[in-house]
């Protein structure tokens, strides 16, 4: 007798190979498998522990219906092609960061003729032009502007109310053409507001330069006026007018509006869904409040958890799926946003589900003052008295150390959820992003306490939704597939 066993003894026994993945419970019946890229596949826990330990029968009809579908989460050769084909869509995934900071953000006024009071911003009375932008920072930041490697590179015009100094909002439009001349950049531009001021000669001045407006709609007239005072009481109503003004001279489709939930919107999803396709919108955004700026000195933040806004958005999105079911095409856009990372290899680039954060590389922001942030976020903690992400000064710092400091890397390398605790062994680690500054304003702390973080708990709900509203009912997949192909 040989001391030594055949060959065939150590020779694998499975026809399949395990692919890198992850994996978590995703209801009572089953658990969520993922690769990096995002592909998934659910399985019951007994054909899990099969699966990974190369039990599972080869002639099991589910086992082939993953190959068929996952090739890369599972291989049943020996080919190189599906390690390949994971690396391929890595790569795209990760194919923006080259060519970083597409957005650039000019606050040229605080001043407003509204006072929200879950404004995220410390913004100011209509009187008091010490808080608009000078031609020098605007000059300064436009240098900033021009020295991304973006291609592609989006000015957008924010507040306060931007046109309260349109005429920086002018010349910074003029003087960013002028220098295209010779840099031949994608110019777009888009203009914050809410619509209160908008004239004619701001809206000829927006067709002649291709100019988008984006304005705030919190839903119908009581609930709006009540949501963003101005005096007079008439925020909705001067929105309606600026919105049908706007629309006849740009165009319908020039136009987008952004809604905040509050307290007062919870009962009322519905209702806030109508008022957007009665006035042409063909989406909403069904965005919670944020912990920065006046909403967290008055405490609106606070005034609704995570789990009511999550059964908010759930109303909502049922709505909106029963509506399209019914012919009408309309979509919440934050599924959306999620959905493309769920079903495809594209990245839509939304700066709190991007992996490193979007802060600094995504988006980048220059305040009136000539102080630079790292994200919108960041400007609104610092009007709070929080300066951690506070880059640098348009008329003292360079480019480079702007871009290079500790405060930008430290976020960044903070947020890159392939290594932050916690987020690296998620299944759904591919679909979030680690947020940095959120986690700073909610927990004082950059990378964040998972297990207490509302921020956490709302996406890994949304995530799972989704999902699970694919897997009971093709007809809202194909929905939501044209969704994700259209973000």
């Amino acid at each position: 007798m040989s001391k030594f066993h055949v060959i065939e003894k150590y020779q694998p026994k499975s026809k399949y190979k395990l692919l890198p993945f992850k994996f978590d419970q995703f209801n009572s019946d089953k658990y969520i498998l993922t690769n990096v890229n995002g592909e998934y596949h659910l399985l019951a826990h007994e054909k899990l522990d099969k699966l990974i330990n190369h039990s599972l029968d080869s002639n099991d009809p589910e086992l082939a219906e993953i190959f068929e579908a996952e090739k890369t989460l599972f291989n049943t050769d020996n080919e190189k092609s599906a390690i390949e084909l994971l690396g391929l869509k890595l790569r795209t995934k990760y194919s923006r960061l080259p060519t970083f900071t597409n957005l650039h953000i000019f606050v040229v006024s605080l001043r407003c003729d509204h006072s929200c009071p879950y404004c995220q911003v410390s913004r100011q009375s209509e009187d008091k032009a010490a808080f608009d932008m000078t031609q020098e920072m605007a000059d300064k930041g436009l240098d900033f502007v021009f020295r991304s490697p973006s291609q592609a590179l989006k000015i957008e015009f924010q507040g306060g109310e931007p046109l309260l100094n349109f005429e920086m909002v002018k010349y910074i439009v003029l003087e960013a053409k002028k220098r295209n001349l010779s840099l031949n950049r994608n110019l777009q531009f888009v203009i914050a507001t809410t619509m209160s001021l908008i004239t004619d000669e701001i809206l000829d001045f927006c067709k002649e330069h291709k100019i988008i407006i984006s304005s705030s709609l919190d839903g119908p007239e009581d609930l709006h006026n009540s949501n963003r005072p101005r005096p007079g009481k008439n925020s909705h109503q001067k929105f309606i007018e600026g919105l049908n003004k706007t629309r006849e001279v740009l165009g319908f489709d020039q136009v987008s509006a952004l809604m905040t939930t509050t307290e007062k919107s919870l009962p009322r999803v519905k209702e806030i869904i109508d008022e957007y396709i009665r006035l042409g919108f063909d989406g909403i955004f069904l965005r919670a409040l944020s912990p920065y700026g006046f909403a967290i000195k008055t405490k609106k933040y606070m005034s609704y958890q995570a789990d009511n806004w999550f059964e908010f958005y759930k109303e909502g999105l049922d709505y909106i799926i029963e509506l399209n079911k019914n012919g009408i095409k309309f979509s919440e856009q934050y599924s959306s946003i999620v959905l493309t990372k769920i079903l495809t290899s594209n990245d839509p680039g939304y700066v709190d589900l991007m992996s490193p954060s979007g802060a600094g590389i995504a988006a980048i922001v220059f305040n009136y003052n000539g102080y630079v942030y790292a994200s919108d976020e960041s400007r609104m903690l610092a009007e709070m008295g929080d300066e951690t992400f506070q880059l640098g000064h348009l008329l003292k710092d360079k480019y480079e150390d702007i871009m290079l400091s500790d405060k930008l890397l430290d976020a960044l390398e903070d947020s890159f959820t392939l290594s932050v605790p916690m987020c690296s062994d998620c299944a759904f680690e591919p679909y979030c992003g680690a947020d940095p500054v959120y986690h700073h304003a909610t927990q004082k702390d950059l990378v964040g306490r998972k297990p207490e973080s509302d921020f956490c708990k709302r996406n890994m709900s949304v995530f799972k939704h989704l999902i699970g509203l694919m897997e009971k009912d093709p007809e809202t997949k194909n929905i939501f597939l044209g969704w994700a192909n259209r973000c």
